[in-house]
């Protein structure tokens, strides 16, 4: 159950959130500059690249290196194909898992390490391997990890993480929004310098500009009433959500959202891009899980029983209005089956100003959700 008064009560907010969640979405536009200048003091700027990198290999633990490689390879785009190593092992622990290069891998490919953690021996091991394939190293990992001297090792590119003091007493989760702002910033800048993507420094200033807009808006300090975060976690208490998304970048921020979901608040969701979300997702609205379905008799006592659970559409979109769009029939489809639909629309800017603002959005509503409902 999600306790909605708490949503309205700052100070009960931040007792609560004891894994500084809030914080680190609310701060996610400093740590943008911050990863932004540790880049920088690392040398990025002053890398001179023979030429764009014939592929981009992304490998690090859990979500996180998930959500960056999947922005990268749609911000990316054609220009280079962009794939993530998936770990193998028997566990999620950092002395568990392994990494291996792809057999093609090779000097003209580019290896992109992302860790919030650093102490992974198979990450080392995989750089080491990188090295003698001559595959080009950069990482971007907690400074003084064990990580930083394989690196160098490999004769790579160490940029130390973006960190906060209140992060260090105990492990970070992969979701968190902080974690996601201090790996993704360094490598949008290395990749600019490749000629992959346009992430040039007064482009990402303007993305921590945006990330402080959207904390301004979705703040613990603003009402639930005008809150677009809160709002969506009140929305989403007792719903299994339907995340439908339009748009290149949204698709990334929509999987992005359904993690958040899973490994902060402990929710399941779906997620799906139109317009082939409305053929995917016809029979589930339409099934016992649309909010009209009450299998059994309408008047019988409820009182001790738990809420059922019926689907809510979240439609996160990044074009204009007047474009071609699949939101109407979205639209359409959800009220048919009596099915509510929640929106978000990032106001106008660039490529990368809009995706981030999705993505502050709905980090802020999955914290929401977590701290209220006491995940």
């Amino acid at each position: 159950m999600l306790d909605e008064s708490l949503l309205d009560t700052p100070e009960a907010l931040a007792e609560a959130d004891r894994r500084a969640l809030l914080r680190g979405a609310a701060e996610a536009g400093a740590r943008v500059r911050t990863a932004a200048r540790h880049a920088a003091e690392a040398g990025v700027h002053d890398l001179k690249p023979d030429g764009r990198p014939r592929a981009i290999l992304i490998a690090g633990p859990g979500a996180a290196a998930i959500c960056v490689a999947d922005l990268l390879g749609t911000l990316a785009g054609a220009s280079s194909p962009v794939t993530r190593l998936a770990p193998t092992g028997v566990a999620s622990a950092a002395g568990a898992l392994r990494w291996e290069l792809p057999g093609w891998a090779g000097s003209v490919d580019l290896l992109l390490i992302t860790t919030p953690d650093g102490t992974e021996p198979g990450l080392s091991l995989l750089a080491e391997q990188a090295y003698r394939r001559g595959c080009t190293v950069v990482a971007v990992a907690p400074s003084r990890s064990p990580l930083t001297e394989a690196v160098d090792g490999a004769h790579g590119l160490f940029v130390p993480m973006a960190t906060a003091p209140y992060e260090h007493d105990e492990p970070l989760a992969a979701s968190a929004p902080g974690v996601l702002w201090a790996l993704l910033t360094p490598l949008l800048a290395i990749l600019d310098r490749t000629g992959l993507l346009s992430a040039p420094p007064e482009a990402l200033e303007k993305v921590a500009d945006r990330l402080d807009q959207v904390a301004e808006r979705c703040g613990p300090a603003v009402a639930t009433y005008s809150n677009p975060a809160k709002t969506l976690a009140s929305e989403l208490a007792e719903s299994l959500p339907v995340i439908w998304t339009e748009g290149t970048s949204a698709g990334p921020a929509g999987r992005r959202f359904a993690a958040a979901l899973a490994e902060l608040a402990g929710r399941p969701a779906l997620v799906s891009e139109l317009p082939e979300a409305l053929a995917e997702h016809n029979a589930l609205l339409a099934g016992p899980l649309a909010a009209s379905a009450d299998p059994d008799d309408f008047f019988r006592d409820r009182v001790d029983e738990a809420p059922a659970l019926h689907a809510r559409v979240v439609l996160l979109r990044d074009r204009p209005i007047g474009g071609l769009t699949a939101a109407p029939t979205a639209r359409d489809l959800a009220l048919s089956h009596d099915t509510p639909i929640s929106e978000l629309e990032p106001e106008e800017g660039g490529e990368l100003e809009t995706l981030a603002e999705l993505i502050a959005m709905t980090d802020f509503a999955a914290v929401y959700l977590a701290l209220a409902s006491g995940a």
